[in-house]
């Protein structure tokens, strides 16, 4: 079951998720062998042990009987594939969140400067109309120059010039010139109304960033306190291409310790559910980092980290305390491993890095 999970570029867990609920929905399936089996274990959504155990019952067959039935009806319907499995040339992720203020900027910028730091080819992408990534490294007069192109342009096909011209790079020695900007620009804004009149909307993104990808080990989405045409063309962006592997590319969640978080994504989530239906894609959720988190600000903010921290699907990545380097850093416009190295902060990022590592 492992093995053949892997050739599917899925792990266990997700694998036995999904022959459960195929085993759901099948009727008349015969018994499967279980003399002599090793036992194993693996995660599934709370509840989901007690649901299945009933609905053994209901069938008549014990829970060993109805997990060997499941298993071997996922095994048959997922034959070996006939081309191994490749590891895609760029990984693609977005830091996203309906919820404004949870700090995706903040998490986007220092994951990629943790991987740039790493010696990876990273590219930073201001995908929020409101430009504070491209403010807070000190590039904001790039937001509102007149008479160039801009990432809205090469969006919807009316852009002339190299996208690569939009590029800039942060200096320090630390990046070794491997991180790069795409800046937002004041025409985001009006993103949604556009990409509305583009045909196939959803592949806007992709066609717009598709000459770069050769250039990058890691693309990096700051996406939008939004959802829409322009959060629908960020997660296309990131979903799953045909050959690559699971949990590679996809979808990374910053949130607070508060029931507006827990709304908040339930929001996005329902919003991927969606388009993964409709566009019959796979978009993979990578995990959430609990940001700005402060046990003494009472019972509640533990009880709501608890609740995050309950859910193995998606995982908590990280907690992320409540500390003023991030602050510092975003108000003096200075990369935050350049301002504060050897802080806590810092240190979460390198972190982070590694759950991206390529």
């Amino acid at each position: 079951m492992k093995i053949r999970a892997f050739e599917h570029g899925m792990d266990i867990q997700d694998a036995t998720e999904h022959a459960i609920n195929a085993w759901y929905s099948a009727s008349g399936l015969p018994e499967a062998k279980t003399d002599g089996a090793k036992t194993w274990g693996t995660f599934l959504p709370v509840g989901e042990p007690d649901k299945f155990k009933a609905a053994c019952s209901d069938r008549g067959v014990t829970y060993v009987q109805g997990l060997a039935q499941a298993l071997t009806l996922w095994l048959d319907n997922h034959p070996s594939p006939s081309a191994p499995l490749v590891s895609q040339p760029v990984v693609r992720v977005i830091v996203a969140n309906q919820k404004g203020g949870v700090g995706k900027t903040f998490l986007s910028s220092g994951i990629a400067q943790a991987l740039a730091e790493a010696g990876h080819r990273v590219l930073i992408v201001d995908y929020d109309p409101q430009g504070h990534l491209t403010a807070e490294l000190g590039f904001e007069d790039l937001m509102y120059e007149d008479d160039v192109e801009t990432l809205m342009m090469h969006m919807d096909g009316t852009a002339k010039g190299d996208i690569h011209d939009l590029l800039v790079a942060l200096d320090g020695e630390r990046f070794g010139e491997r991180l790069h900007l795409l800046p937002a620009s004041d025409d985001a804004f009006l993103r949604d109304v556009a990409l509305s009149k583009v045909s196939f909307s959803e592949a806007a993104l992709e066609r717009a960033l598709e000459p770069l990808e050769a250039d990058y080990d890691v693309i990096i989405i700051d996406g939008p306190p939004s959802l829409g045409l322009n959060m629908d063309t960020a997660l296309y962006y990131v979903r799953r291409r045909d050959g690559e592997l699971a949990d590679r590319s996809g979808v990374i969640t910053p949130v607070w310790a508060n029931k507006a978080s827990h709304r908040a994504f339930r929001l996005l989530s329902r919003q991927m559910g969606d388009l993964c239906k409709k566009g019959r894609i796979q978009v993979d959720y990578i995990g959430l980092i609990i940001n700005a988190y402060d046990s003494r600000r009472g019972k509640l903010v533990q009880e709501n980290r608890e609740q995050w921290e309950k859910s193995s699907s998606p995982p908590v990545l990280a907690v992320i305390g409540d500390l003023k380097e991030g602050r510092e850093a975003a108000d003096g416009e200075i990369p935050l491993l350049e301002y504060a190295p050897d802080s806590e902060h810092a240190q979460v990022m390198r972190d982070l890095a590694k759950e991206l590592a390529v």
